[in-house]
């Protein structure tokens, strides 16, 4: 099928050597993770998507970034003269190396070596943009387009800015600029026909993966899916709650019916289907 799924917070794997250079116990510096999202949308590997997960966790490097949105505060020794040190992301602690975890807290106790920073990118993210960005090439090759779903949760506190409501879904499409808008809503409407309330771009429009790779005049589209963490997790032990298989469920119906949906909505690239 013309999908690609996609977890880049979702890694869980955290090294001895990482967690004692944090000030952060290892219940806290799971504050920032999708937990369990790559677990959600398992189901559709058997459908026949791709999909592509991290191990190593967003606290240690963070793949949904530019490969170079670094703090020079964070660093012993000089940044090189291309990286991006006054972004927004960086100026909230949250780079590609990110100096906090959610609710600002703070994750190292010492600085870091800027080698150690480059050596992240150079041995993980970009490997793993390596990875991605084959698999959409193949599968844009074979169906002439591709769509990428890059799968997300969101803290249960999450406001939407202009109801003050807590969505059970935000769906980011950059406002329209990283795929088709039929796609949007689309997906929109299969997950309120489930029962969820369902929010788009606010305050989520999607990341650095979703406006990288979104190109749909090229018959490339890019969808950001966040899932409120209320739905299933204890959020204060980081384990799955109850409501963990209802919404697999739910999940792999919305999958069935998204990756259902008629090719002619999607615009490809002609040059590609030829």
């Amino acid at each position: 099928m013309p999908y690609v799924f996609n977890s880049p917070h979702s890694g869980r794997q955290y090294s001895q050597s990482f967690l004692a250079s944090s000030r952060l116990d290892e219940k806290s510096i799971r504050r920032s993770e999708d937990a369990y999202v790559d677990d959600l949308f398992a189901h559709v590997v058997p459908m026949g998507a791709p999909l592509l997960r991290a191990h190593f966790p967003r606290a240690y490097l963070d793949v949904n970034r530019e490969p170079y949105e670094l703090d020079p505060k964070m660093f012993d020794g000089r940044l090189p003269s291309y990286a991006n040190v006054r972004s927004i992301r960086v100026a909230g602690g949250l780079g590609t190396v990110a100096r906090i975890v959610s609710e600002n807290h703070e994750i190292y106790r010492h600085k870091l070596p800027v080698e150690e920073a480059l050596r992240r990118v150079e041995e993980i993210y970009k490997p793993y943009h390596s990875t991605l960005r084959r698999l959409l090439a193949q599968t844009h090759v074979t169906f002439g387009y591709a769509v990428l779903i890059d799968c997300h949760s969101m803290p249960s506190s999450i406001k939407c800015q202009t109801t003050d409501s807590r969505p059970d879904f935000i769906l980011g499409d950059r406002y329209g600029t990283s795929c088709s808008s039929d796609l949007t809503e689309y997906a929109c409407t299969i997950l309120r026909n489930l029962g969820y309330s369902v929010s788009r771009n606010k305050p989520y429009a999607g990341g650095f993966i979703t406006e990288h790779y979104g190109r749909p005049a090229s018959g490339l589209h890019a969808l950001q899916i966040e899932i409120n963490r209320g739905l299933y997790l204890n959020e204060a032990t980081q384990e799955p709650s109850a409501g963990f298989g209802q919404l697999f469920d739910n999940l792999r119906a919305f999958a069935l019916e998204l990756t259902a949906m008629p090719d002619a909505a999607l615009p490809a690239d002609s040059i590609a289907a030829e």
